[in-house]
């Protein structure tokens, strides 16, 4: 009798709860990453070119490497300070003030993260509370609404168009505010689209932060990727330093996306905050690879110019080939990425870019996975080879061909 209740028990439990029931709300709603779906697809095909993939090509310079190698060697594998290295906070600082001029205290206002996504979420999760809309230009890079959403605040987006380049426009941004409006993330050069902005465009949008007293986050990791003149940090508007939380990195400039090496710096009391939550989830970042970036930011800037003018070089190649096939692409001046439209071919994004895949064997991702705005277009990126670029335009071409003919 005993065991028969005790297996009754047993039976009601498992009717009554599976595991995703344990789950909290945000975590069993959170959707898949898009980009990685396309990527699962191409799997296991050796014939497939992959324009998918957001990292560079190339390989992270040698000397770079060799810094971390030697790391090891004299067995340098301990904590370093939460914050992260002096002497890399110290790089960063002088780095930033060079290259962008924008002026940051090692001391307490740069905190070195692992990769900018970490800084991201810091950022999002030391200034969100519940019901906080966070206000996202799109399309745009996929993880800024998942992690609105997870810390409890309401992502808002706010379509961008071709025809303006992506560019967000100060009317676009005055129309979407609301009272409950905390945040706003800025992401340029963008990924996927490649736009930027000038200084002159950045002016009304830092008018309208100063009205609304909005905090903003600043992706800049493509900042050295920008074809047309010096990247513009955000930070550096008159007036935007201390209502700015910039966040950079070394995976796109330096080809050091495995090594997880980021940073974020902004006003102390906000760097403090991000640094508090950093020392209870993370502690620090990898000391091999702080010792790796480092080294980079020292000597590896003029490698980093020969990665760029090589991406300028494939930049044109593609939007050039894309042009001739039909697609409809206007010129990015940021990034590694081209946005072609693909509504000319009578097939949405995601169908599009599923037999693209199967039929020709390119693998490129869906626009519609980067919000408003991205439907109708197709994310490629041209951080591969040339001969790769040539072949995959190429198999586009036929694939178009074969499609506008039925």
């Amino acid at each position: 009798m005993i065991k028969d209740k005790e297996q009754q028990l047993v039976s009601t439990k498992t009717v009554r709860a599976s595991m995703s029931e344990y789950l909290a709300p945000g975590a069993r709603s959170l959707k898949p990453s898009g980009i990685r779906r396309f990527f699962d697809l191409a799997s296991g095909r050796k014939d497939i070119i992959t324009l998918g993939v957001g990292e560079p090509d190339f390989v992270t310079p040698w000397h770079v490497r060799d810094a971390c190698v030697s790391a090891l060697e004299a067995g340098k594998t301990q904590y370093t300070s939460n914050a992260g290295m002096p002497e890399l906070r110290e790089a960063i600082g002088e780095y930033l003030h060079n290259r962008f001029a924008v002026d940051y205290d090692p001391a307490n206002e740069i905190l070195v993260t692992v990769g900018g996504s970490e800084a991201i979420d810091l950022a999002l999760r030391a200034l969100v509370e519940p019901g906080d809309e966070i206000l996202i230009p799109e399309p745009c890079y996929i993880t800024y609404s998942p992690i609105t959403s997870l810390g409890g605040g309401i992502p808002v987006g706010i379509e961008t168009f071709a025809k303006d380049q992506f560019k967000l426009k100060a009317e676009q941004l005055e129309a979407s505010i609301t009272p409950r409006s905390k945040v706003l993330i800025l992401c340029y050069p963008s990924n996927p689209t490649g736009g930027i902005m000038t200084y002159e465009e950045w002016l009304p949008i830092a008018r309208i932060v100063e009205k609304h007293d909005l905090i903003v986050i600043s992706d800049e990791i493509y900042a050295e990727l920008s074809y047309n003149g010096n990247h513009v940090s955000f930070a550096s508007v008159p007036g935007m330093r201390d209502r700015t939380i910039l966040v950079s990195g070394f995976s796109k400039a330096f080809a050091m996306t495995g090594w997880r090496m980021g940073y974020t710096c902004g006003h102390p009391e906000l760097i403090s905050a991000m640094l508090r939550i950093h020392q209870y989830t993370i502690m620090c970042a990898p000391t091999m690879g702080q010792v790796a970036a480092l080294e980079a930011l020292k000597n590896g800037l003029g490698e980093k110019d020969r990665m760029v003018e090589s991406y300028n070089q494939r930049r044109r190649l593609m939007v050039k080939g894309l042009r001739d096939i039909g697609l409809d692409c206007f010129e990015p001046h940021g990034a590694f990425y081209v946005f072609p439209s693909v509504a000319d071919t009578g097939l949405d994004s995601e169908t599009f870019a599923e037999r693209l895949l199967t039929e020709a064997g390119v693998a490129a991702v869906p626009g519609n996975v980067f919000g408003l705005g991205g439907e109708g277009h197709l994310r490629c990126s041209y951080a591969t080879s040339v001969p790769q670029l040539n072949e995959a335009l190429e198999r586009i071409g036929a694939f178009v061909e074969s499609v506008k003919k039925g």
